[in-house]
């Protein structure tokens, strides 16, 4: 059984207790042991429709080391936690544009996403991983230097997100539309326009030489919860902010708890990015009037020619600086996410 099962099942420890007002608590799952998911015309669990991970919003992907490892925040915990959203909602209902935030409807009482190791955080990097890290990739969420198209991510040129990065929360974008065949799952995401064809059938999995962006998948059921394994990814993704490589094993778990809450667990195994497999759980919802349109991610974007004719402006003013025998222009960084960045 897996961690998720267990606390849905009720069969975890006291401790892992939810908050009475989160939402969570109040699933069909947990408040009804009996109930069951919706079943498709040929009788498998229905997961299909639109689904959101607005409302993983206010969760942090590592567990701040306050919470130890407790899963879920305390009553008083979680009622600072649905004050602090209550305000990011009434603060962007206000607001106009393309870039309001998605702030999703309910509210939830994780501690953090990684929900395995005990301590909820990402695990240490190995060395390789670490090097990996340092070579780039980061894109325009890293210092620079920009030189060239190929020094963003494929995130910056509207390739790919990855296959777990595809349903992380953002700003905005955040929706996916699943829908089944008797054979098939198919997975559209919103933003970057991703799209993933997941067999049901027992047909072998790609050659270990062909690497795709969102790997090759193999799904099948296990009772009511949909289990997609995943292999032969490239090395050009990210995932628990670090440049995973090509030996990458994703388990991903959708389990329907309720008519508007689906659990989604990733199991992240990649012996060469990180020193232990870990898992990581967000439970993807439906929001009220919530529709995917087409993303034209390339229409009006011009980031990747500012940032490249920002460092050539640079280069000229250190130029400058150094023919007049004055040091460098001061690069000026700000903090996002917990990391440096040029601006």
């Amino acid at each position: 059984m897996t961690i998720v099962a267990a606390l849905v099942a009720g069969t975890a420890s006291p401790a892992s207790a939810q908050a009475k007002g989160s939402a969570e608590a109040s699933a069909a799952k947990r408040t009804n042991p009996h109930w069951k998911a919706p079943r498709t015309a040929w009788g498998h669990p229905d997961l299909e429709g639109i689904w959101t991970t607005d409302d993983m919003r206010g969760v942090p992907m590592s567990r701040p080391q306050q919470f130890g490892t407790r899963i879920y925040l305390t009553d008083e915990e979680f009622a600072a936690r649905a004050k602090q959203r209550s305000t990011a909602r009434d603060i962007d209902d206000a607001r106009t544009g393309t870039f309001r935030n998605e702030e999703g409807s309910r509210d939830f009482g994780y501690t953090s996403m990684v929900i395995d190791p005990a301590d909820g955080r990402v695990p240490a990097l190995t060395p390789a991983g670490q090097a990996r890290r340092r070579t780039g990739g980061q894109g325009s969420f890293g210092v620079g230097p920009w030189e060239k198209v190929q020094d963003f991510s494929l995130y910056d040129r509207c390739i790919t997100r990855g296959a777990i990065g595809s349903f992380m929360p953002a700003v905005y974008g955040n929706g996916a539309r699943i829908v089944q065949t008797p054979n098939a799952i198919v997975i559209s995401y919103e933003m970057v326009h991703d799209t993933r064809v997941i067999p049901l059938d027992d047909r072998p999995p790609l050659a270990d030489g062909v690497q795709l962006f969102m790997g090759d998948s193999r799904g099948r059921w296990e009772g009511d919860t949909l289990v997609v394994e995943s292999r032969n990814f490239t090395d050009r993704t990210a995932v628990g902010g670090a440049r995973h490589s090509e030996r990458l094993r994703m388990t991903e778990r959708f389990t329907r708890i309720d008519p508007e809450m689906i659990d989604y667990e990733i199991r992240v195994d990649d012996p060469d990015t990180f020193v232990t497999p870990w898992t990581m759980r967000m439970t993807i919802t439906s929001q009220p009037d919530y529709q995917i349109f087409e993303y034209g991610c390339h229409e009006g974007n011009h980031a990747m020619r500012n940032a490249l004719a920002a460092e050539r402006a640079y280069e000229k003013a250190a130029e400058e600086a150094k023919a007049k025998g004055l040091p460098p222009p001061e690069r000026v960084f700000e903090r996002v996410n917990g990391a440096d960045r040029a601006r």
